[in-house]
């Protein structure tokens, strides 16, 4: 709707314009500020060319009225056309707000946890916003391809050998153990070392030169687990490259880097030219025991990444990577490559609570919040709405009882209501969303009119989330328009009133948002409740 209304004052025009959702809804339904930039190029008031704007762009066909106020120009939209449009959406539901084809093609990268254990309460904010980023992206037209990246190589693995063979001996064999510093914990640990030995005897176990392969062994089982969890959470992923099988491609990508000077050796150690493009410092790329680092690892997958020729690649890291994203962007200059196309989100850890007071985890479990454990306890939609309604790079604090309640404290039981609502409306008078595809709108008021407005706002919602990476804006939007619809279903009798089928029509364009609005967060919307 916005985009069309754009278009048609454009070509009047014959200027690009803003076009904007004025907050004080009774001064119409758009607004544009193009008197104030055309003023300077024409010599005039702002003013005065606002009132003869007016007269140019006056159309019954779209506008019921527009007014100049203090330089502004302000649109009304008419029932026609707001009619019109319903008509079109109501007909063709399958293709409401969905983009057309747009040709650049994504790769966004996202989760990438390591392989040593189960996501935990932070992981699932990256994946949940990714996905969701993807749907939208994919909707609205894009050729987007997601993938994850499996840190399967590096000290990581060494000490995932090292920890399952101390569960087995803790909790499988009753030892006596003696914990290093560092190391992981859980019950995954215990689980992989009964497979392991089921497959290759005690004895196995006790082997220091096994670990390399226990640690293998235990690679693929919490490959298997993380999948899992992430099925449950309603995400996929088109790819899965392994950063151990990219290895073999390091000395071609480090010739590369040695061709451009961006490499030099330092006490046995080879280095990279960072600080060149702002790094605090020239990083480590091989050690001085001959073995490439971790950044040596992204340099070549960040390579890879680039040779299979994408428009633009999207990373969502974890907001501990900050520091990162210089070294790996000067790498990818140093590579030949533009990293101007490569697009790095964070994404912020999460506060959990339960009651008002911080979330406890089991000792048994480990000592993080497994994201498998509150997909249990309050459900992927819920989980998958809470973490939405935020920027990805801000902190994110949540109560897992709220996200229970039945009421409008919880934002997903509140928009699902208003879907189930609307749902039961229909039953109530006994006809389907065919019967009123064809319903005029013409004595519906005002007030009737601003809730198909707004729910013919999604396309618009959907287009400023994606182009600047915020899905909350999604997860708001589909807040207020709930409320909308509470407040219009408290304000009218409809069933048997004179306008029945035309509130009905209202109503089901609405519900054609959320339930539109929702499936692209990963979320199927209520029909009963």
């Amino acid at each position: 709707m916005q985009n069309i209304v754009k278009e048609f004052i454009e070509k009047v025009l014959e200027k690009s314009i803003v076009l904007e959702k004025p907050k004080d809804s009774s001064l119409g339904h758009f607004a544009t500020p193009v008197a104030f930039s055309l003023a300077k190029e024409l010599k005039k008031s702002p003013m005065i060319l606002a009132d003869e704007l007016v007269l140019k762009l006056e159309n019954k066909d779209y506008f019921e009225k527009v007014e100049a106020v203090k330089g502004f120009i302000n649109f009304t939209l008419s029932k026609k056309f707001i009619e019109k449009l319903t008509n079109e959406a109501l007909k063709n539901s399958e293709d409401f707000a969905k983009g057309s084809y747009k040709d650049e093609k994504i790769l966004l990268e996202y989760v990438s946890a390591n392989p040593t254990g189960p996501l935990h309460i932070g992981h699932a904010r990256g994946a949940i916003f990714g996905d969701s980023l993807a749907k939208v992206g994919k909707y609205l037209g894009y050729d987007i391809s997601t993938e994850y990246y499996i840190n399967d190589a590096g000290a990581q693995m060494d000490l995932l050998g090292l920890s399952v063979n101390l569960a087995a001996r803790e909790f499988i064999f009753n030892e006596d153990v003696i914990y290093p510093e560092v190391y992981y914990r859980g019950d995954y640990l215990v689980d992989i070392a009964n497979l392991v030995i089921d497959k290759f005897g005690k004895d196995y176990i006790y082997n220091e030169d096994n670990f390399k392969e226990i640690a293998l062994f235990g690679k693929d089982f919490v490959m298997n687990l993380i999948i899992k969890d992430l099925k449950d959470l309603g995400i996929e992923f088109d790819n899965f490259v392994s950063e151990k099988s990219l290895y073999s491609s390091w000395e071609s990508t480090k010739s590369v880097l040695e061709k451009n000077g961006s490499l030099y050796n330092k006490d046995d150690k080879t280095y990279l030219k960072s600080t060149q493009f702002g790094d605090d410092s020239d990083r480590v790329v091989v050690r001085d025991n001959g073995i490439p680092t971790y950044l040596a690892g992204d340099i070549i997958y960040h390579k890879n990444k680039y040779d299979r020729d994408f428009d633009r690649y999207i990373n969502i890291w974890g907001a501990d990577h900050h520091g990162y994203i210089t070294r790996v962007k000067a790498a990818i200059e140093f590579l030949g490559n533009d990293s101007s196309k490569l697009e790095i989100l964070l994404s912020q850890m999460v506060q959990l609570l339960k009651g008002g007071e911080p979330y406890k985890m089991s000792k048994r479990r480990g000592t993080v919040i497994l994201m498998s454990d509150i997909t249990e306890e309050i459900g992927s939609d819920a989980l998958r709405f809470v973490f939405l309604t935020k920027k990805s790079d801000t902190h994110l604090e949540f109560d897992i009882d709220m996200l229970k309640n039945q009421d409008s404290t919880n934002p997903i039981f509140y928009i699902n209501y208003a879907h189930a609502r609307i749902n039961q409306v229909f039953v109530k008078a006994g006809i389907s969303n065919d019967d009123v595809k064809d319903i005029s709108f013409e004595n519906l008021n005002s007030d009737s009119l601003n809730l198909v407005y707004e729910s013919l706002l999604l396309k618009a919602v959907l287009e400023d989330a994606f182009a600047k990476r915020e899905m909350q804006k999604i997860t708001e939007y589909l807040y207020s328009l709930a409320s909308s619809v509470h407040r219009f279903y408290n304000e009218h009798k409809i069933v048997g009133s004179e306008n029945e089928k035309a509130y009905l029509k209202v109503l089901s364009m609405a519900k054609l948002s959320i339930k539109v609005g929702l499936k692209l967060l990963g979320i199927e919307a209520k029909e009963i409740m």
